[in-house]
């Protein structure tokens, strides 16, 4: 998949909105034109060999993608909603981004949103093996915990979640959401807990979450009695509006729900952009946010706590350093899962199969089946080329994600009961 910059689209709608610029999205974005039904018989040899190579020592009953997202529209029965902003071209950065993710998600009529998506979605779940954690996302709330509509990038509830995921619950579990302020944060909780729901996913960069402010300990409390686990994202954060909020991404902030006995997972490996080093104190150089992560991982108190997803780790904008340490750090492998971020994957912006090879962790003989597999299944591919990924050491010994990170963690299961 040939590199774009992503600076180069935000010119898009100046220069084709006139004429209509659908074609142009969806080669930067969806970029696929074949069915998931080809996966696998109609799939070349090569692409067919690589599939088995990768999928040849996973359990496919075991197999679990931690960080799938839902979409859905106003209107569209679905309760969800986006940002007016993102809905019209007097934000024309903004609008881009949402027909991008149309494209990827393959939806045609934003009217239809919900529907449209999740039928892409469990078409291309039905012929990826594994089950799929769908997320739910709380809205943006003030220190009142009242919700800030305007700094809302988009919002999906939890019963819809929980409703889209009953539809096919051989390969679908719901993750809540909940804004640790909001006036029914507890009972919420539990709700959900009485619901199956294990998993609460936080965005803090677009939610206005600080997962370091004490009014949450309650909330944390509530979280280690239930033993839910919390998956946060970590690092800086590209995908959706947070240019205010950064800060908050800083995997350090999480000390607090640790030491209350919460099990996190920090998605992407918080392996985007830099943080305050807060152990070393005001006026200390900032680190990369993974660096930070790792540290913390290296803590022996929070052993059995915190953990990772790799989800997003192989774009375009993740450093090769930060994907040779997690590679060859075998004793930090029992602590990752795999998450998508589905439909990252199926954005071919922010893909480059090159990026890695140049690195040297990927071999080039993989490319053209990779591409293959991206064009029938953005899941499947998304998968392999992690499995794909290898950093070969000088005495020629070859390090790669095992399986086991791929499979549900047994300390983090996706749901109660399935």
């Amino acid at each position: 998949m040939k590199t774009r910059m992503i600076t180069s689209i935000v010119l898009c709608p100046l220069l084709w909105v006139s004429a209509g610029c659908g074609p142009m999205i969806d080669l930067v974005a969806g970029a696929f034109s074949r069915s998931p039904a080809d996966y696998p018989e109609r799939l070349s040899q090569d692409a067919r060999t690589l599939a088995a190579e990768v999928y040849a020592d996973a359990d496919p009953a075991k197999l679990a993608d931690y960080h799938v997202h839902l979409i859905g529209m106003q209107g569209d029965g679905s309760g969800c909603y986006a940002n007016p902003r993102m809905l019209t071209w007097a934000h024309p950065f903004d609008h881009l981004r949402f027909l991008v993710y149309c494209s990827a998600g393959g939806v045609t009529r934003p009217q239809h949103a919900a529907a449209e998506y999740f039928d892409r979605l469990n078409a291309l779940a039905q012929t990826a093996p594994g089950h799929f954690l769908l997320l739910a996302f709380d809205e943006n709330r003030g220190a009142d915990g009242r919700v800030v509509r305007k700094s809302t990038e988009f919002h999906v509830p939890n019963d819809y979640a929980l409703n889209t995921a009953a539809k096919v619950p051989d390969r679908f579990a719901a993750a809540g959401s909940v804004h640790p302020l909001r006036p029914d944060a507890i009972a919420e909780l539990q709700r959900l807990h009485a619901k199956g729901v294990r998993v609460i996913k936080w965005l803090p960069n677009a939610m206005g979450i600080d997962p370091a402010d004490p009014r949450c300990e309650p909330f944390y409390r509530e979280m280690r009695r239930l033993d839910m686990v919390l998956l946060t994202h970590g690092g800086v954060e590209a995908a959706v509006e947070a240019i205010k909020d950064q800060r908050l991404g800083n995997p350090q902030r999480l000390k607090l729900a640790l030491n209350c006995g919460v099990k996190v997972i920090v998605a992407h490996c918080a392996s985007l952009g830099k943080g305050d080093d807060e152990d070393a104190g005001p006026g200390a150089p900032q680190l990369e946010n993974w660096k930070l992560l790792l540290r913390m991982m290296d803590n022996p108190k929070w052993r059995g706590l915190l953990f990772a997803d790799i989800s997003a780790t192989t774009q375009i904008n993740r450093s090769p350093e930060f994907l040779r340490t997690v590679l060859t750090r075998n004793d930090l492998h029992p602590r990752l899962v795999n998450g998508s971020d589905y439909p990252l994957p199926a954005t071919n912006i922010v893909i480059s199969l090159g990026h890695w090879v140049h690195a040297g962790l990927l071999d080039p003989a993989d490319i053209p089946p990779l591409r293959e597999l991206y064009d029938v299944n953005p899941l499947v591919f998304d998968y392999a080329l992690k499995r794909r990924l290898r950093f070969i050491h000088p005495d020629g010994q070859v390090s790669r994600f095992p399986a086991g990170v791929f499979q549900e963690h047994p300390q983090l299961p996706l749901q109660g009961t399935r």
